[in-house]
């Protein structure tokens, strides 16, 4: 059955782009990790094309790791706090949706509550809160802890980190505020509610000190394959991150996912699925390739030693690049994509040279989506999207805004001739863009059906 809803498209930003190299390119701002004008500018870009959102991904520490190859990457190790960042974006923008990663492991759920109910206000209602469990032991080190807690534990506290600011948006009820200077009442006592909430991980009395936000709450985005992850989307997500970069796997999951939702009360159509998409786009198949090799060949080979290392799990400092790679360093299972893990084991029983496959992984990895003409990219968007394997795609542009501009001059319009993506914004908010119900206060349900 032919779709009758429009794809749903956002910016994934790390500063300079997706790729490690990107800060090297000409046409990247070498100063755009602290120049809020660079990003303001990936910002207004999107929002002229009519995106949906901007995606700040995050972690909360440097990383750690082979410092001769994290001298040469940035991105990890310079990047603006993304609720400053929100905040300030929130004000210079009209209806760009605003998501930014913060993490259930390392805040407390009043903390979160308030700073994106603020944003929510701040934008007149363009904020989204991605949540995280983290995944990278370097973040526990900064918050009194050795490394990760057990990935079971995470996802229970982060349950109840999401139950908890649920409760507290919840304080006020939409219609609280009487605004009444006859009577001199600025609120409806009985529309104003304490949470009171004493769980395993969190005891918070409440209740929030600011109003309902203009979306009723802010959008909620996840990411995770995990079974644990899967049903923390299905109970509470509204867009999900997915990774797979296969379409048969991401149909799987996309049906996966959706049909857990009724057995939460939850309309599928209120999730939507928006794989990550690397975009290298040229008039021609050469130029596009072109583009791809650019980066790779300024690539150092510190960085891709680094890059394939965290993907297998495995130390490769100071591993000749001119030897076969060494198998007792293979591990028997990846970190991440299981049929990239394959692929990689094929290439290394070759025996090719682990520089080889250092520029190999290097090419899948920044590669993992679609390289190729306007025609070729918009194809592959529409065979996801009408087969139901993603509702859009969270574009990872390799550099920015240089890439975001090439996707927006050669792909975008294919997309709206063919009827696909928006010519306008259909509403004021990001849940109106996304076609997403407005969530009902608890509070007021609760009275209504007692």
């Amino acid at each position: 059955m032919a779709r009758t809803d429009k794809m749903k498209l956002g910016t994934f930003v790390y500063t300079f782009g997706f790729h490690p190299a990107s800060w090297l390119h000409p046409a990247s701002n070498v100063n755009g990790a602290n120049d809020f004008s660079h990003l303001l500018g990936v910002a207004k870009r999107s929002e002229e094309a009519k995106f949906d959102f901007m995606f700040m991904a995050d972690s909360p520490a440097a990383a750690v790791g082979d410092p001769d190859a994290l001298a040469r990457i940035p991105t990890k190790m310079n990047r603006f706090e993304p609720l400053s960042l929100l905040a300030a974006l929130s004000v210079t923008t009209k209806n760009l949706g605003l998501v930014a990663t913060v993490s259930t492991s390392y805040y407390e759920p009043y903390n979160v509550a308030r700073l994106f109910a603020s944003i929510d206000h701040l934008s007149g209602g363009r904020a989204c809160w991605n949540v995280v469990t983290s995944d990278h032991d370097e973040t526990g080190y900064n918050f009194n802890r050795e490394g990760l807690d057990p990935h079971a534990l995470r996802y229970e506290r982060g349950n109840e980190f999401v139950d908890v600011v649920f409760g507290l948006w919840d304080s006020f009820e939409e219609d609280a505020l009487l605004l009444d200077r006859e009577t001199g009442v600025y609120y409806d006592k009985t529309k104003h509610h304490t949470l009171n909430h004493k769980g395993k991980h969190f005891q918070v009395r409440g209740p929030l000190n600011i109003a309902c936000t203009p979306q009723g709450r802010p959008v909620i985005a996840q990411a995770g394959g995990s079974e644990p992850g899967m049903d923390m989307a299905a109970r509470t997500a509204e867009i999900v991150f997915s990774l797979a970069s296969n379409i048969d796997r991401n149909r799987d999951f996309y049906a996966n996912v959706k049909g857990r939702m009724p057995a939460y009360g939850r309309d599928p159509q209120d999730l939507k699925i928006m794989p990550g998409l690397v975009i290298n786009v040229g008039e021609t198949q050469a130029e596009a390739e072109a583009k791809v090799n650019y980066l790779i060949d300024r690539m150092h080979p510190d960085v891709g030693r680094l890059m394939l290392s965290e993907f297998l799990e495995a130390d490769l400092r100071g591993v000749p690049l001119d030897q076969p790679f060494p198998m007792d360093r293979l591990p028997t299972a990846p970190k991440g994509s299981r049929a990239l893990f394959d692929e990689l084991v094929d290439f290394v029983k070759s025996g090719r040279t682990v520089g080889e496959l250092v520029r190999h992984y290097a090419e899948k990895h920044t590669g993992n989506g679609i390289t190729g003409t306007p025609t070729q990219i918009a194809d592959f968007m529409e065979e996801w999207f009408e087969t139901r394997a993603a509702d859009g795609f969270i574009l990872m542009f390799p550099t920015l805004p240089s890439s975001l501009d090439d996707f927006v001059k050669l792909v975008l319009p294919e997309l709206r001739r063919r009827g696909l993506f928006r010519e306008e914004y259909e509403g004021r908010t990001l849940r109106e863009n996304l076609g997403l119900s407005r969530p009902i206060n608890r509070f007021a349900k609760d009275s209504v059906t007692a």
